[in-house]
C-alpha cells in the first residue's frame, strides 16, 4: 500500500504544465490568421524585402518557441 501511494504521488508530481505550449501555440495560430487576413486584403504584402524578412523572422521564432514548448512539456 505504501509503495502504491508513493508511485501515485510521484506520477502526479512528474506531470508538467502545458500552459506555456498552449500560449505559444495560440500565439502562432493568431499570427497565422493575422498574416492570412493581411495577405488576402493587400496584394503587395509585405511590401518590401525588409518587411518580408521581419515576417519570416517573427514566424520562425514563434514556430521554434512553440515546438520547443511542445517537446519540453511532452
Amino acid at each position: 500500500m505504501t509503495t502504491h501511494a508513493l508511485l501515485v504521488v510521484a506520477a502526479e508530481s512528474a506531470q508538467t504544465s502545458k500552459t506555456v505550449f498552449y500560449i505559444l501555440g495560440g500565439a502562432l495560430a493568431a499570427w497565422a490568421v493575422v498574416l492570412a487576413a493581411i495577405g488576402l486584403s493587400r496584394p503587395d504584402f509585405p511590401g518590401s524585402e525588409r518587411a518580408a524578412r521581419g515576417v519570416y523572422g517573427i514566424s520562425a521564432v514563434l514556430v521554434a518557441c512553440a515546438a520547443a514548448a511542445a517537446i519540453l512539456t511532452s
